[in-house]
């Protein structure tokens, strides 16, 4: 097997024999990874750091690469199987490529939660307790989400940002666990792909990476009542709460707060541990 003695790129140590191999290697990958064929020089400069880098995120799958490949690491054992495996490789799967049959497919894998019990604890048991005094006063309670998948989170905000051009398809990191290519070859295509799976998701604002429904600390609910609704707050004591009759009730955040289920008012349906 092909062997580095030393650490090479970003901060390496970049003895030229060195540099060579990485090199020689790299350009196994550039036109996978959309860039030009690296001069074999010795000499670890910006088009060797940058195709370092951009092999570490498209390839490897490390969402924040840092240019370095060392001896035996993670990134050198990837780029050292290229010789061998590289002709025993199918071509990608087609049926990989990002798109409308693409989310047609696959998006039903990877669907959100409904459910209370997926929620994490202590929120889960708080808004459960909440839920149980409302529809004990006699409102109704619908439940539209818990926790969020994080593959279909991934799907939603990368999908957003392609479509709508803030990024280039070979800077989306890879997922572990979803088969998609985002790179059709073509940045117009890739560009087309993502926003038809944008559409169909329905997305009208950025979605995050980083939501609280990921980590199970938020609920989106519908909630209605008629007349005046007498519901007891977590210390047992009765709150009249009238109109308006539904979430965006001051009086009803009040109780929700007092379990430790907080409003966030720019979110009609949404209620997480901390407001946000």
């Amino acid at each position: 097997m092909t062997t580095i003695g030393a650490s090479v790129g970003q901060g390496g140590v970049n003895q030229d024999a060195d540099v060579r191999i990485v090199q020689e290697l790299l350009n196994n990958f550039v036109t996978r990874l959309g860039l030009k064929q690296i001069g074999i020089d010795g000499d670890c400069g910006k088009n060797t750091k940058t195709a370092i880098r951009a092999f570490q995120k498209q390839i490897v799958g490390i969402a924040n690469p840092d240019g370095r490949i060392d001896p035996g690491g993670r990134t050198f054992q990837r780029l050292s199987l290229s010789q061998a495996v590289l002709a025993a490789q199918p071509e990608p799967d087609p049926g990989e490529l990002s798109g409308a049959t693409w989310w047609q497919a696959h998006q039903g894998n990877y669907a959100n939660s409904h459910s209370l019990l997926d929620l994490a604890s202590p929120f889960r048991e708080n808004v459960t307790a909440f839920i149980q005094a409302m529809r004990d006063a006699g409102a109704t309670v619908g439940i539209s989400a818990t926790r969020r998948n994080r593959i279909r989170a991934y799907l939603m905000h990368y999908s957003f940002r392609l479509g709508r051009g803030e990024l280039k398809a070979k800077d989306v990191p890879a997922q572990p666990g979803c088969p998609i290519r985002w790179d059709h070859g073509d940045e117009a295509k890739s560009c087309a792909a993502a926003k038809a799976m944008s559409d169909l998701f329905a997305i009208a604002f950025k979605p995050s990476l980083t939501s609280l429904h990921i980590e199970g600390r938020a609920i989106d609910m519908t909630i209605g009542w008629s007349g005046t609704l007498a519901i007891k707050d977590k210390q047992g004591h009765v709150k009249q709460v009238g109109a308006p009759r539904d979430g965006g009730n001051a009086a009803l955040q009040a109780v929700g707060a007092s379990y430790g289920v907080i409003k966030l008012a720019s979110d009609p349906p949404h209620w997480s541990d901390n407001g946000h």
